[in-house]
Formats: structure tokens, sequence, C-alpha cells
């Protein structure tokens, strides 16, 4: 995969997307670009890899994912776009503010296990049984490039940044922004006891880790994706880690300072930057999902 897969993407998808608007400012001092995908259709960047992989392959008489709620709801709303009839799988415990977004765009919900392994592992029954499409949140390469074409946006729009800053949770927003950045740096954020990616970087290949940590319901893979990883270990990057607490005050300092409100996940970025683990003159902070149920504290 390369940055022409990410440019094929972004042909693909430009007719149902939002290309979202960035805010460059400061923080502590620091110049930052804000990209803000968390105003993208269906509240996070998901949308668009979501939407290259239903129109990138053969077309699909019925969808079928599992996820722990912003790739469900981009899968449903995607399906919904082009008409197709879907499903998704979501733990037991997924939360409502997300589950709720699931069956308005008009797919089946059905409730799975206690873990996003768990509710994967029956979606894929399923899809295997119907010859439905299975759409994977992260381990595919149509999904990686959609989820490029937010730092190629960047690129594009403000060139002059020279680093990205993303979450982490399987993969693939990390894996894409390698692919769209053009060679730039990307920091890799997790929190801690929430670190798939940076336990595969240390182990030179995927690894069961553990997940506990606030943002799990959206960085939560207890594996990161081997097609992710294979493209990120090739990539200019940096694994930073964050606790819960740190996460949580970037959220709160989002909203204090701009006026942004966002899930847990979003801010990993900004704690990440604000940690001073953070190279580069400009970065741009993907600020990647707003499904959460969050009132300012």
């Amino acid at each position: 995969m390369d940055h022409t897969d990410v440019a094929a993407a972004a042909a693909r998808i430009a007719p149902h997307i939002r290309r979202t608007p960035h805010l460059r400012t400061e923080v502590n001092g620091q110049p930052v670009v804000l990209k803000l995908e968390h105003l993208q259709r269906t509240g996070s960047f998901k949308f668009r890899g979501a939407l290259n992989a239903l129109i990138g392959g053969p077309q699909p008489t019925h969808v079928v994912t599992a996820s722990g709620g912003n790739h469900g709801v981009a899968v449903a709303t995607a399906a919904q776009v082009l008409g197709l009839p879907a499903t998704v799988y979501v733990p037991e415990r997924a939360p409502e503010s997300k589950t709720r977004r699931i069956e308005a765009a008009g797919a089946k919900l059905v409730r799975h296990g206690a873990t996003y392994a768990e509710a994967s592992a029956a979606a894929l029954t399923e899809a295997a049984e119907s010859g439905a499409r299975y759409v994977p949140a992260y381990d595919d390469p149509l999904v990686i490039a959609g989820q490029g074409t937010c730092a190629a946006e960047v690129v594009a729009d403000v060139p002059e940044v020279d680093a990205f800053v993303v979450a982490v949770g399987g993969g693939g927003l990390a894996a894409g922004t390698v692919l769209g950045s053009r060679g730039r740096s990307v920091a890799l954020v997790e929190p801690v006891d929430c670190q798939a990616m940076h336990d595969a970087l240390k182990a030179g290949t995927p690894v069961d880790a553990v997940v506990n940590s606030v943002a799990a319901s959206a960085l939560g893979a207890s594996r990161v994706g081997a097609l992710p990883f294979d493209v990120v270990r090739h990539g200019e990057v940096r694994s930073i880690l964050v606790s819960d607490q740190e996460l949580l005050a970037a959220r709160d300092l989002l909203w204090e300072e701009f006026r942004i409100a966002v899930e847990p996940a979003a801010a990993v970025p900004l704690a990440g930057l604000l940690s001073g683990q953070v190279d580069g003159k400009l970065p741009c902070l993907v600020i990647c999902g707003a499904n959460s149920d969050w009132v300012p504290a």
C-alpha cells in the first residue's frame, strides 16, 4: 500500500463525506493544527474507511460488521447511503450513545459477548454463513486507505504541517495517516493499559494486549491488525503512552480553550502533545470522534 491508494479512496468517497475543517492555533505556546474530524458524518473518521470499503470492492447485497461503537455507526451509515441492509454486532456493554446511532442509521443491532473480539467472532460467523460482506474495523486495505484521506486533506490544506499526532486502537487510522501524510512523522498515542500498538512495536509483531481505559470503547482493540501494523512499522513513527488522567484533562482542555466537545479517545492526541513527547514545529492533532454523552466538568 502507498499514497496512491489514499488518493484513489479520496476520489471514491468525495461525493459523500465532509471535507472537515482545521483550526490553526497554539497550545501552551506550541503552534498546532487541529483537524476537526469529529465533525465528520457519523461523528468520527470511521465513515471514510467504511464507505471506501463498500464502494471500492464488489457491490455487496448485505453488510455485516462488529464494533465497539464508532465503526458500527460508520458502516451502518455507509450502508444506508448506498441502499444496503446492514447488521452490526457490538459487545453487550457497548455505550448507548453509540448503539442508538447505529440503530438510527437503519442497521440491525446485535449485542453479543463481553468484548469486541467475541462480537467480531459472531459477526464473522454470520457473514460466512450468509455470504454478506464483512467490513473489518481496521485490518483491511480499503478501510486503511479511506482513513488515510483525513491526513491527505491536511497535507493539501496545510502543507507546512510537519508531523501528525493520532490516537490508536486497532491501527486503521494510524496506518492510513502514515500513508496519507506523505512521509511526515506520525506520533501514535495510546492510553496506558490500552496499548496494543505500543506492545506490537515492542514485540515486533501484533500481540494480545490488556484493554483497560476510559477510552476503551473506541481504542479497545486487544490486538492491532496485521496489515495496519505492517504499514506502521515501515513509517516514521513514535509510540507515546498517556494515562487516563492525562487524556481526561486534555478532553476538558479542548472544551475550556476551544469549546470542542469530544469523546475521551479524541483527546488522546492532545494528551500526547501535552506530555512533551511530540516532535515537529507544526504538528497536526487529529480530533477523531465525538460519539459520547459528554458534559463539561
